[in-house]
This record gives C-alpha cells, structure tokens and sequence, in this order.
C-alpha cells in the first residue's frame, strides 16, 4: 500500500461516508468503499468481520454521533425557548446538509460482535448521549421525571418528524418549509411553557 494511508476502521467509515454522500444508502456497498479505498474487497473485513451489515451500522454510529455532537453545540449555555429552537434548527440544519447520511439513521441493525472492538476506533463522538441533549435543551422549563420524558420525546418527534418529511420531499415544492419549521418551533414553545415550574419563574440552562 505504499503511498496509501493504512487501512484502519475509522478510515473505512470515512470512506463509506464518502461513498453515502456521493450515491445516497443504495451505492453503500463492500464493492464501492474498496474501490474509494482504493484496496481489494477482501481488505475491508479485517475491519468489518460482517461485511456489508456492519459496514452499514458503522456508518450509522458515525452519523448518529455527528448529529449528536451538532446539537450538543447548538444548545451550550442556552435554555428555555432559545435551546430548543436551537436544538430544532441544528437537527434540521444536519438532515438538509446530509440527506444522504440522515436518511441511514433509521435503518436496521447493529454492528456485530466481531465487528465491535473495530467500532470503538472506527467511531467518534460526543461523551454525552444522543437522548441526553433532548432533555438538556428542556432543562429551562423546570420538567422532571416523566414530564420531562414525555417532553423530550415530543421534541425529538417533531425535529425527526419534519426532518424525515422535508429531505424526502413530503412538503411538496412549493412550501415554504423554514417559515413552517418556524412556526413549528413557536408552537412548540408554547405547549411547554404551562409547566408549573415555568410559571412560576423557574429557568436553568445548559452548562457551557
């Protein structure tokens, strides 16, 4: 492999991600990131034992932190309405700049037992979980227990709902959709801010 870079796992996911960008899920095949890679075939399984199965759910880690990390940022030192319009508009922002990646997230499977020491290496991310910032970007509105738990799903539906919809056209071409999104977002708002807790003038933010 002289003048190559080694094959390493994180360097088969970069290449996937590479092959996903240009082709959409349908061109991710052992057969296209080999040849990015500029390796044979039979390279690639020393870093995906399972091939293509856990090629693919390497690649889905990899984006799921990548969106996870993006909407960690987007909600630093913020609180109440101001987060979760932030959180809303990252999350949108990812899937219109990454249709390709976004739409591998709900794809089945997971990264085999062979495969998982290679996914360590191959994947980086955010120490914070993906669900965890959901409930961070609510922390303004004073929720706790199950209300949180319910809030938090609400807004990770909606940023996957309108996000699923928008990158596959569901809105049609003549919408508007960012003064849809914007108005999603306020309605939102608004059915948090009854809370208790809220009224009352409670508010906490996201540690910086």
């Amino acid at each position: 492999m002289t003048g190559r870079a080694a094959l390493t796992p994180a360097r088969v996911v970069a290449t996937a991600l590479l092959v996903l960008d240009d082709g959409g899920p349908a061109a991710l095949t052992l057969t296209s990131v080999a040849g990015r890679a500029g390796v044979a075939v039979p390279s690639l399984y020393k870093h995906v034992p399972g091939g293509l199965p856990d090629l693919r759910a390497l690649v889905r880690l990899q984006v799921r932190a990548e969106l996870t990390a993006a909407l960690w940022r987007s909600v630093r030192g913020l609180g109440g309405d101001d987060a979760v319009a932030a959180l809303l508009g990252a999350y949108r922002a990812y899937a219109l700049g990454h249709p390709h990646r976004y739409a591998v997230l709900t794809t089945d499977g997971e990264v085999s037992d062979r495969a998982a020491p290679a996914a360590a290496g191959a994947v980086g991310g955010p120490a914070e979980g993906g669900s965890d910032v959901f409930a961070a970007a609510l922390a303004g509105y004073g929720l706790a227990g199950e209300e949180l738990l319910h809030a938090a799903r609400c807004l990770r539906a909606v940023a996957h709902g309108f996000a699923s919809l928008e990158t596959t056209g569901g809105f049609g071409p003549a919408a508007d959709a960012g003064a849809t999104h914007a108005r999603l977002t306020t309605l939102l708002s608004w059915g948090l801010r009854p809370s208790q807790a809220f009224l009352t003038g409670s508010r906490a933010w996201v540690a910086a």
